[in-house]
């Protein structure tokens, strides 16, 4: 059975937002799943995931951001920032014992800014500790590196003049928008300008043929992540989505080993 909703109040004042939460109980270690940007925690690999937790009696906690599914909050007004927020919130309030975390797209870039963020506030010795990540498509530092540096000339005027980039999406009717004060917001969590310290093994899964994160993007990461136990996976006719039944196994595969 899908497990019920439950809400969580993140931050205080005109910046509050009630987080939608769906704990699965179960053996350890638990796993966490974080979603991509504009997706929610009923998408097809979360959904799985769950469906393989229950199966299995592993715990499983999924949230929405705000602005995302379930949650409240205006997703124009989102940022990576607010986001981790929640993030940490979600995770030190409802984790215990050994973690997984499966982050997939913008989840893959704050499991890693999770992690950063519970050494900094000495939070690692209080907190659940993450044992392992399966990041799927990790779009790490994705406002700078695959957003702000591949935009063509007019639609970076359109980002400096009106604030807003609309940009047609290819998994839904609805185009997406892209927000100047996403960007620059951004750029207080870009990791790539050095290594990058996980602490525990990460498994790493990306498409070939991923026209939002190329796979080149997931080497840079994997050549950074230089003092932990890393596995590349390139699948050769991959997309950004991953959510093909051959694709589903392979992460449950993945996700199977811890």
């Amino acid at each position: 059975m899908e497990p019920d909703v439950s809400f969580m109040t993140v931050g205080a004042g005109s910046s509050e937002r009630r987080i939608a939460i769906r704990r699965r109980e179960g053996k350890g270690p638990g796993l966490v799943w974080l979603g991509g940007f504009s997706s929610d925690m009923k998408g097809t690999k979360a959904q799985a995931l769950d469906d393989w937790a229950a199966a299995h009696g592993r715990a499983l906690l999924r949230f929405d951001y705000s602005g995302h599914g379930e949650s409240s909050g205006d997703f124009d007004a989102g940022t990576i920032g607010s986001w981790l927020e929640e993030t940490v919130a979600v995770f030190t309030t409802h984790c215990h014992g050994p973690q997984i975390v499966v982050g997939s797209s913008m989840g893959g870039w704050l499991a890693l800014l999770l992690i950063r963020e519970l050494v900094r506030c000495h939070a690692t010795g209080r907190a659940a500790p993450i044992t392992g990540l399966v990041l799927i498509a990790p779009a790490v530092d994705f406002t700078e590196e695959l957003v702000w540096k591949r935009c063509p000339p007019a639609v970076r005027h359109d980002l400096e003049t009106k604030g807003v980039w609309v940009k047609p999406s290819q998994y839904g009717e609805a185009p997406l928008r892209i927000y100047r004060r996403l960007i620059d917001e951004g750029r207080n969590h870009l990791l790539f300008g050095g290594l990058i310290e996980a602490g525990c093994p990460v498994r790493v899964l990306q498409g070939v043929k991923d026209p939002d994160v190329p796979w080149q993007h997931a080497v840079d990461l994997v050549a950074r992540l230089a003092q932990d136990d890393v596995v590349l996976t390139l699948v050769k006719d991959g997309d950004h989505r991953l959510s093909r039944p051959e694709d589903i196994e392979r992460m449950l595969r993945v996700v199977a080993e811890f």
